[in-house]
């Protein structure tokens, strides 16, 4: 039982670390002028994108604020991601401290 809690989280920490590699691409394909917001589709997932990583970022951005310009939250959350799957990972074998 708690072997599969502990893979289901992993699973959903794996799919938010997908979500905010999607966000950073598209950041940078959005403001390189790649691709651009006024086609729908891609407003469309721009504005679905950021309504599910928006929450998490702004409590980090309030803590850590942009270093010349260059926007480190998206950073911190995978360092976050990376540790709770090594704590879920170690947990999972049994080797907690």
């Amino acid at each position: 039982m708690v072997y599969a809690l502990l893979q289901t989280l992993s699973f959903i920490l794996n799919i938010v670390w997908w979500i905010f590699l999607i966000m950073i691409i598209m950041s940078w394909l959005i403001n390189f002028n790649i691709i651009n917001t006024r086609n729908q589709f891609v407003d469309s997932v721009w504005r679905i994108i950021n309504q599910i990583t928006e929450p998490i970022l702004k409590p980090i951005r309030r803590i850590v604020p942009a270093v010349g310009g260059l926007d480190l939250s998206p950073i911190i959350v995978f360092v976050i991601i990376f540790f709770l799957q090594n704590w879920i990972a170690s947990i999972a074998v049994g080797r907690v401290l």
